[in-house]
Formats: structure tokens, C-alpha cells, sequence
């Protein structure tokens, strides 16, 4: 499978960080960003950015860390891609997956159990394609 488009500019990062939601798990913090508050050039693709702050660790530590949140997405798409082949892996929007001190530690599953959660986070804040709240109007 080829790895999902990547953010790498920091204005992307902060753009997310500032409009998007935070969700913080035992492995990560996630910041999500559904498609319909993104930008419009990338309303229907998923973009993932990965970084590290220095409180974590040296280079080493901190480049070891976004390699684990790198693997742990990849195999996340994967696996998503192999349970519904017909439709998208991942929902619509940008997320940025912030390693933690406990990243490099934390077991791998539950790390790939914290980014499964973080990507269902960011399909629960998209808004729902009706676009209402639900009222039939009776």
C-alpha cells in the first residue's frame, strides 16, 4: 500500500492545531481536522503529519518515535483498506499524531489501538453528509 499524503509544512501543522479537535490517548495526542474545515484542494483526501516535540528526547529518541507513529499508521491503512476494499480507508481530513515520552515504550498494538482510535476520532467530527442534526422536521 503506498503510505497516505503526508503535512510537512508547519503552517499545515498549525493550521490543524489551531482549527482542528484534540483528542489525548495513552500513546499520542491527535489533532483532527475533517475534510469539510480543510482546505478545499483536499476536501476528499486524508493527509496525515507526524511530529515530535524535544521534551521527548535527543534526535535519536524523537526520529525513533515518528518511526514507530509512521509504522502504526501505515498498518492502520492497511488494515482498514482490507476490511471495506470498495470504499476509502481513511475518512476525509487532516490529522497530525504528536508522539509522546510514552510512544517509544508503549507495546506496539496498543499503540496501533491508540491510532485506530485517533482515525475514529477524525470520522466522528466530520459532519454527517446530510447535513443536518438529525430533525425530520414533525
Amino acid at each position: 500500500m503506498v503510505f497516505p499524503p503526508r503535512l510537512k509544512k508547519r503552517a499545515q501543522f498549525l493550521k490543524v492545531a489551531r482549527q482542528g479537535k484534540k483528542n489525548v490517548f495513552p500513546g499520542l495526542v491527535a489533532q483532527a481536522q475533517p475534510a469539510a474545515e480543510a482546505d478545499a484542494g483536499s476536501a476528499d483526501a486524508f493527509r496525515v503529519g507526524f511530529t515530535v516535540t524535544k521534551k521527548v528526547g535527543n534526535s535519536v529518541v524523537r526520529n525513533r518515535t515518528r518511526r514507530r507513529l509512521r509504522e502504526a499508521m501505515r498498518l492502520v491503512a492497511c488494515e482498514r483498506k482490507e476490511t471495506s476494499p470498495l470504499k476509502p480507508s481513511l475518512p476525509p481530513g487532516q490529522l497530525v499524531l504528536i508522539g509522546r515520552a510514552s510512544t517509544r515504550h508503549r507495546p506496539f498494538e496498543a499503540l496501533k489501538q491508540d491510532v485506530r482510535q485517533a482515525v475514529a476520532g477524525l470520522e466522528k467530527a466530520a459532519p454527517s453528509p446530510k447535513g443536518g442534526a438529525g430533525n425530520t422536521g414533525g
